[in-house]
């Protein structure tokens, strides 16, 4: 699942490519994607775009939003006008599940594999709020602060810490890729209580976050599945990994071996050697 660097390099992208592009239509290909009242937004003009947790917020004219969720396999394509697919041959097929048509004649196109992915059409501010609200801190964002952080690691001290960073309730946009990732920075074991965790490494845990988000925001998020970015090019930070689908390659500090172990359904990528 695209989690928050590939969501807000998404969002990065659009803005560039449909902001303030009027809406002509939205073919539906598979009903299920579409919430609410999708003809309603037809001759509207974007007039912003961004991110909240994994969700693509669009704002429309006359108070009208549509929130975008990619899932586990959706993807974003921008078609410019007078093409049938962006350069590197990606466009409309067989698992299309929703195409946007612009009065210019450009195009994006809404491909899901598993077509989990939704298109919610928000008709008030209170509504997407209420929306908006379900999810918790922004784990880039300036404010979040470690006296926060530690506020809310009081309230959950039973918890592990992997699926804790996870629970989108509980902070935003971070999922199985950068979860690992946070923890090998931190050198926290994932199955560790937040009761445990000391001073220092919610420190450090708060640090892990900024940096390793940001860094994977700067490489235009991680392309290992099916997760690509507008243009149709990848993502390459899962070139810089740590830990993440490492099992059995060399830890980078103490040249150990990555392990795994799965819990809460999800598989954890971690080395036990640094990790404690």
């Amino acid at each position: 699942m695209p989690e928050l660097p590939e969501v807000e390099t998404i969002v990065n992208e659009l803005r560039k490519e449909i902001l303030n592009r009027r809406i002509e239509g939205i073919e539906i290909k598979v009903p299920r994607v579409a919430q609410g009242n999708v003809k309603g937004v037809r001759g509207l003009k974007i007039i912003n775009i961004r991110r909240r947790a994994k969700l693509i917020i669009v704002e429309l004219e006359k108070d009208l939003y549509l929130a975008i969720h990619l899932k586990l396999t959706g993807q974003l394509f921008f078609v410019p006008k007078g093409e049938k697919q962006t350069k590197t041959g990606e466009g409309a097929n067989k698992f299309t599940s929703a195409i946007f048509n612009f009065s210019d004649g450009s195009k994006l196109v809404f491909n899901d594999r598993i077509k989990f992915g939704y298109i919610k059409v928000i008709t008030s501010k209170e509504q997407l709020k209420n929306i908006e609200d379900k999810y918790g801190p922004e784990p880039i964002n300036p404010s979040f602060s470690l006296e926060q952080l530690k506020e809310m690691f009081n309230k959950k001290p039973k918890l592990r810490i992997k699926p804790l960073l996870m629970d989108q309730s509980f902070i935003a946009g971070i999922g199985n890729i950068y979860s690992d990732e946070i923890l090998f920075y931190t050198g926290v074991l994932p199955t560790r209580k937040v009761r445990d965790l000391t001073e220092d490494e919610i420190k450090k845990l708060h640090n892990g976050m900024q940096k390793i988000l940001k860094e994977a925001l700067k490489y235009k998020g991680s392309s290992m599945d099916t997760y690509k970015r507008t243009t149709g090019e990848k993502g390459t930070y899962y070139l810089h990994r740590k830990v993440y689908r490492r099992k059995g390659e060399d830890c980078i500090r103490c040249h150990g071996k990555i392990t795994s172990l799965k819990f809460g359904g999800r598989t954890s990528y971690f080395c036990p050697g640094c990790q404690k």
